[in-house]
């Protein structure tokens, strides 16, 4: 990946990828992927003071999987994320495998081995990647379309507010309020493709 583009990228995994030496990217990965990588550890059953070794050891092999694998722009992030956590899934392994004797091992951390704990570690990953996305995409359609606009969805789609109450405290007609709805639902989506390696989104009108 070009580190000149990775500074633009909003998305943290990019920018870290690009520019590992990026202190910033760094403590926001640390801070939005760690707590997912220690509930992996703790899911295998693994004591919290094993755990914490662990999460931060898998961290930041992850983090060298990012330098060694180069992403391909043909693909899409969320793919590239995937061979970069079962990469260091793997790399964990075999350093845990010479490091430690079969003798001193444990269950948990035996467990730590099979393919569905590895499979269960991308699981997580790719989850807190797609809410990255998510968050990343929805401050774009933000900015892109009016306030009411924006209300409209977010009372219907995020409060579970009805269409017609939402329509009263914005003083619009229920059928603009799904309008309004829809029109931010279509560019969530072009949004988060773009940013995962898709076509670029649609550059509709700023103003609903």
């Amino acid at each position: 990946m070009d580190p000149a583009a990775a500074r633009t990228s909003v998305t943290l995994l990019a920018r870290l990828g690009g520019a590992p030496a990026d202190a910033v990217a760094w403590t926001e990965f640390l801070h939005r992927y760690g707590p997912q990588v220690l509930a992996w550890c703790r899911h295998w059953n693994l004591q919290a003071a094993d755990a914490e070794d662990v999460a931060q050891d898998v961290l930041l092999r992850v983090s060298r999987q990012m330098r060694t694998f180069r992403y391909d722009p043909a693909r899409s992030f969320r793919g590239w994320l995937k061979t970069v956590a079962r990469a260091a899934w793997a790399d964990w392994l075999e350093a845990r495998r010479r490091a430690v004797p079969a003798a001193a091992d444990t269950s948990a951390r035996h467990a730590l081995e099979s393919a569905t704990a590895r499979d269960d570690l991308v699981g997580r990953l790719e989850a807190e990647f797609d809410r990255e996305l998510l968050d990343a995409a929805a401050a774009r359609v933000r900015a892109r379309v009016d306030a009411r606009t924006w209300d409209a969805f977010a009372l219907t789609a995020l409060d579970g507010v009805s269409g017609a109450e939402a329509a009263e405290r914005l003083g619009m007609k229920v059928a603009t309020v799904y309008v309004a709805k829809g029109r931010v639902q279509k560019l969530l989506q072009e949004e988060v493709r773009a940013l995962d390696g898709g076509p670029a989104a649609g550059d509709e009108g700023d103003d609903a």
